[in-house]
């Protein structure tokens, strides 16, 4: 009989870890660590095609955010103007280097961008990596969620859908996603990542200006370092 008491005392502790503490701490997870899965997985361009792949988040504050990207060498993008964008077409005809150049608009959550920044690759503003950041209404462990689309420009033409003038992006999407994340980690601006599988269930498919992306359609969030950690005393 004592043994009996034993087995039934174990399988009542079982049962109540697993089926009323373990959810309860599942759901505080999910809560504090959403998988964003249900989230909107690509941008839209202003008369809503579909635009760029979100391919990488980050979780900090906007600050935070800001001070990582300039600690590795990325400078915001200029507001998208009559004024920046005659500048950039010049820029490019006269291969005269541009480091702000700006970025045209793409939407999500209903809005354009909420930061942009970009690094040049050589002298002209053809070529670049640049990336874009909206805040998520999500939050993760109480700390704002910035859901991105970094992509690397590897020219200036006509776009195949509109014809208007526009930079065309490389259609490996996870290199530049992974450049980045290289870049942010080198500079020890980041204190962690962990990576949602299938977040994108469509691996490839083409922008608003017609050019091709394909990704493994994994999204990694990557948690920036406080912002105590990134000023030198």
């Amino acid at each position: 009989m004592k043994w009996v008491h034993i087995g039934l005392v174990v399988m009542g502790v079982y049962l109540i870890i697993a089926y009323l503490i373990m959810p309860r701490v599942g759901k505080v997870q999910a809560e504090r660590h959403p998988d964003l899965r249900d989230s909107d997985h690509l941008t839209h361009t202003g008369d809503g095609a579909p635009g760029d792949p979100l391919d990488i988040a980050l979780v900090g504050s906007e600050e935070e955010l800001v001070k990582a990207f300039l600690k590795i060498g990325w400078r915001p993008a200029d507001a998208l103007t009559f004024r920046s964008s005659v500048r950039i077409a010049v820029d490019t005809v006269i291969d005269e280097p541009d480091p702000n150049a700006p970025v045209s608009n793409l939407y999500l959550y209903g809005r354009k961008e909420d930061l942009a920044f970009e690094k040049p690759v050589g002298h002209s503003p053809r070529e670049r990596h640049h990336v874009r950041f909206w805040r998520s209404p999500k939050l993760d462990d109480s700390r704002p969620i910035w859901m991105g689309s970094v992509t690397h420009d590897i020219g200036v033409e006509l776009s195949r859908t509109t014809g208007q003038f526009t930079h065309h992006i490389a259609p490996d999407i996870d290199a530049e996603r992974d450049f980045l994340l290289g870049e942010l980690n080198a500079a020890h601006q980041l204190t962690s990542t962990r990576w949602i599988d299938g977040f994108h269930t469509e691996l490839q498919g083409r922008n608003g200006g017609g050019d091709p992306w394909h990704t493994d359609g994994r999204l990694p969030v990557a948690t920036l370092s406080p912002l105590a950690a990134l000023v030198k005393p």
